[in-house]
């Protein structure tokens, strides 16, 4: 492996131990190398290009004074590179509990708010003498990327969603927008993925990760990307107050008029919105990732509010948007069919239908789980076949109900195909309970453990029946002495 050669070349041992880390949405993969009272970040791209814009955007911000881990050696084809560790802690995990509550705890606020503060230190002080022909894949934010970006939403979002619109007017209206997006001069340093996940806690101190795809571009693009992240689900008051924060912080660069600010910021929220859509619907629908499907909801909820941000002149894309606006959860329509098959689909309610399913995950290591209703009906699928991120020393602290056990399956074909196979199975086999008055069924996910594979493997049939059917679901991952009932 390289990077281990890297790691020997620079700290004069190999490394005792080599860990893949989490990616999310990212062809990317990072490692950590330990050895030697040493640890180290190993970076494999699939473009040496975009590697050397990393290299070049890393050295020239720490010569500015910017946050930014210190890369320490490239392989000699470039595709590889070894930073410094700034530990284990994103700012995506430092606020977790306000993100899966929706309560942010001052701590918290404190915490995105000093980091939202330090944006326009990156974007103009990073601006500062660097030569823009070291971005990847453009230097600047031009049209073309702009097309591109709405073209994304277009082939990889609108068009999976059956929502019927005219493509030439479409297109018309793309390139006024674009128009809009353009019509200032761009001097400063746009990020493009300034996320909470690209954002490092050292020593309580923010550093910033992962702006090898930055250029010459609009402070605003970072900005919305930030605080309207989809899944973040900030309140309206507190998004108020990191915009005012940020609002603050810039005003050492240049002059600030709140109100024109404001108008233009919420520009680019609804362009940014219309990107994410669009990766969404690329890394779901065709990639078939989990975790990006169920991303949808929240992106079409930062839709609606900023449907009155449509610019004038681009009536049709407003009317478009509207009835994106409208569609269920998954970000798709009802389909067409008859009215058996319409009957089919709708929930059957709990009282209704008399069946428990029992989904379980377990340990072959430790026997089959018991049937407590000794019916005996349903199904054991073994998941010792899938990618175990329990070979991974990262992991090992996770369970399969975690969001890092999430991540890791994003970018694994094989999960989203198997679980297609079992949903299939169980559908089947839950409806012909049903017709025939049952009351038990089981379902059963084993793997080596008991930790990882079998319990995200339950977790997602367990909700997917619940939702489906409207059975209720009692969940028993039993090498955690976990129970859940849906």
């Amino acid at each position: 492996m390289e990077l281990e050669n890297l790691f020997e070349k620079y700290t004069g041992c190999r490394p005792e131990e080599t860990s893949l880390l989490s990616a999310s949405g990212s062809n990317r993969k990072y490692w950590r190398l330990t050895g030697g009272g040493c640890s180290l970040i190993g970076a494999e791209g699939t473009d040496a290009r975009e590697n050397r814009a990393f290299v070049a955007l890393s050295e020239h911000f720490r010569g500015k004074g910017v946050n930014v881990p210190e890369v320490l050696a490239v392989s000699d084809d470039g595709m590889a590179y070894l930073q410094e560790d700034l530990g284990r802690e994103s700012l995506y995990d430092a606020v977790a509990s306000g993100r899966q509550t929706g309560e942010y705890s001052e701590k918290e606020m404190a915490l995105l708010t000093k980091v939202i503060s330090q944006l326009p230190d990156i974007q103009f002080l990073g601006a500062e003498g660097l030569d823009f022909n070291v971005c990847w894949p453009e230097p600047e934010f031009g049209r073309r990327l702009v097309t591109a970006d709405l073209n994304y939403f277009k082939y990889c979002f609108l068009k999976t969603t059956g929502v019927s619109f005219n493509e030439v007017r479409l297109e018309d209206d793309f390139s006024r927008l674009a128009s809009e997006l353009l019509s200032e001069n761009q001097t400063a340093f746009m990020y493009r993925d300034f996320q909470a996940r690209n954002v490092m806690l050292k020593d309580g101190m923010p550093y910033f990760i992962d702006f090898q795809g930055g250029m010459r571009g609009p402070i605003y693009y970072d900005l919305a990307s930030f605080v309207w992240q989809a899944r973040a689900g900030y309140p309206d008051e507190f998004r108020r107050s990191l915009v005012d924060a940020y609002m603050g912080a810039l005003g050492k660069y240049v002059p600030v008029d709140a109100k024109a600010f404001n108008k233009r910021l919420g520009l680019f929220v609804l362009f940014r919105t219309l990107q994410v859509l669009g990766a969404y619907g690329f890394r779901g629908k065709f990639e078939r990732k989990p975790h990006f499907l169920e991303s949808i909801p929240y992106a079409i909820a930062n839709l609606r509010s900023v449907l009155d941000c449509v610019p004038e002149g681009c009536g049709y894309l407003r009317s478009v948007l509207e009835s994106v606006a409208l569609l269920p959860q998954d970000g798709r329509p009802e389909a067409a069919g008859t009215a058996a098959q319409e009957r089919q689909r709708q929930p059957v309610q709990p009282s209704e239908a008399g069946l428990e399913v029992l989904v379980t995950s377990f340990s072959f290591r430790k026997g089959l789980p018991e049937d407590p209703s000794d019916n005996g009906g349903g199904y054991v699928f073994d998941c010792r076949a899938l990618p175990n991120p329990g070979k991974y020393e990262y992991y090992r602290q996770f369970t399969g109900m975690d969001r890092e056990v999430e991540d890791f399956f994003i970018d694994k074909p094989e999960m989203p195909h198997f679980l297609e196979s079992v949903f299939s199975l169980a559908d089947a086999h839950v409806r012909r309970f049903l017709d025939r008055g049952f009351t038990h069924m089981m379902i059963s996910f084993g793997c080596t453990g008991g930790q990882h594979r079998s319990v995200y493997c339950a977790e997602r049939t367990a909700r997917h029946l619940a939702q489906e059917f409207g059975v209720r679901v009692r969940l028993v991952h039993r090498e955690q002495n976990v129970t859940k009932i849906y």
